[in-house]
């Protein structure tokens, strides 16, 4: 990788984020509804990336370039691929957001990764929605909040709806996944490198500090959620310095590298303990650092990370002004009146569950931002189907995420994968509605 050639988009990108994160939006505001409509979307890009960009994004893009250079398309077809076991590929796909606590955007390179590495349409999609939609914690805080009986139907939803899709996506685009088949059977084995277990620990490490960088406040202040909240940093630490010893010991990354790196991560951490992402960017910055002065597989890893971040910030940050913009913040306004909203979806009928769907794939839903959201709609006449409907469709879609699935998979495929959740989350909808309305 020729960085000379780079430095030009990383200082534009950086430049850029920088931009957002230090936006002087406070003293900015004055005019009526259109004006408003500007600060809601730059107050929605400050606080993006002030809260998802580095502690989630971030994170995601090193696993994804990880996936594109130590994940073998021979390995992600054997699994993942046309031809894998169905039960096994699908399976493993629809769980998995029962382990990844991530959001619409948080996602994305990581489907990005392993479709480009010959995943299988039907799986990929699969895996595209459960990762935001099935949520643990998302699910019991939708238990403890909204009910058990919307907590269940969103657990049992997604699940579903995930398998569902992916099967589907399969069905309709079955001619590219049989050239897949015949690509699959022409592909040589993979020279193994390492045992297939220390690659599980170094993604088991990368995925650890993803989930505990983002570990949301619990709303109760005692239980077993409450005390990994506590802990979350300390976690998170732990996690970092395993990774760090598994470069070390099995990808031959010089140690005294890795601690030259993270001594400043380390002294911010003890000197700033009230701002503990100050030393995860020190930390990032210090491997970013070491990996990309490496030779081979390292530099490789650095320069697949930096080329999904090329990819996808500058259409997130496009679809998340105009989300902004459009919908506003939790709790705020934007072109589009929350009253509107909240008179729409009343009662159980079709257009009520269709309009929650349709509102709720083209909105941003932090991860576990839409239960006080729902809270909110419920207590202001929002009907329960159409509320399952918002639950379903909302924490997997987001304009953002469009934008940028359309980038990954094209126009086609992404129009049938919106149309496919907003037509079940409506469908789903109605029946809990019928049922428990």
């Amino acid at each position: 990788m020729n960085w000379k050639k780079e430095w030009k988009s990383l200082a534009i990108v950086t430049g850029g984020f920088l931009l957002c994160y230090y936006l002087p939006v406070d003293w900015l505001r004055s005019l009526e509804r259109l004006q408003n409509a500007l600060w809601e979307s730059l107050h929605l890009v400050k606080w993006y990336a002030r809260e998802h960009v580095l502690l989630c994004l971030v994170p995601a893009f090193f696993i994804a370039g990880a996936v594109g250079v130590f994940v073998s398309q021979a390995s992600v077809m054997k699994y993942l691929g046309p031809k894998a076991n169905k039960a096994l590929a699908y399976g493993v796909a629809a769980v998995s957001g029962s382990v990844l606590a991530v959001c619409s955007c948080t996602i994305l390179p990581l489907f990005a990764g392993i479709y480009r590495m010959g995943a299988g349409l039907g799986p990929a999609c699969a895996f595209l929605y459960s990762g935001p939609a099935i949520n643990i914690l998302a699910i019991i805080l939708t238990a403890r909040v909204l009910g058990p009986e919307l907590g269940i139907a969103r657990a049992v939803g997604a699940v579903l709806f995930s398998i569902v899709i992916g099967l589907c996506m399969h069905l309709f685009f079955r001619k590219e996944e049989q050239a897949k088949n015949a690509a699959q059977a022409i592909m040589p084995e993979p020279e193994v490198t390492r045992p297939l277990w220390q690659n599980v620990f170094y993604f088991v490490s990368m995925v650890g500090i993803l989930v505990f960088a983002n570990w949301g406040r619990p709303t109760s202040e005692t239980g077993l959620w409450q005390a990994i909240y506590s802990l979350k940093w300390t976690i998170t630490g732990g996690f970092a310095i395993a990774l760090a010893l598994i470069l070390t010991r099995w990808f031959q990354v010089c140690w005294w590298k890795l601690v030259l790196a993270g001594l400043p991560a380390l002294l911010l951490a003890l000197l700033l303990p009230q701002t503990p992402q100050a030393a995860f960017v020190a930390g990032v910055i210090g491997l970013s650092l070491v990996i990309n002065t490496e030779q081979g597989e390292m530099q490789e890893w650095f320069a697949s990370s930096w080329g999904f971040a090329k990819q996808i910030l500058p259409l997130l940050l496009i679809g998340v002004i105009i989300a902004g913009a459009l919908l506003g913040r939790p709790g705020s306004e934007g072109l589009i009146p929350s009253a509107w909203v909240a008179d729409s979806v009343g009662g159980n009928s079709l257009r009520a569950n269709l309009f929650a769907s349709i509102a709720g794939a083209f909105m941003y839903f932090a991860t576990l931002t839409e239960v006080p959201i729902l809270q909110g709609l419920l207590g202001a006449g929002m009907g329960k189907g159409p509320a399952l409907a918002l639950l379903l469709a909302g924490p997997a879609l987001s304009l953002p995420n469009m934008l940028v699935i359309r980038s990954v998979m094209g126009s086609k495929k992404t129009a049938v994968f919106v149309l496919l959740v907003v037509t079940m989350a409506t469908i789903s909808g109605l029946i809990f509605g019928a049922i428990w309305g």
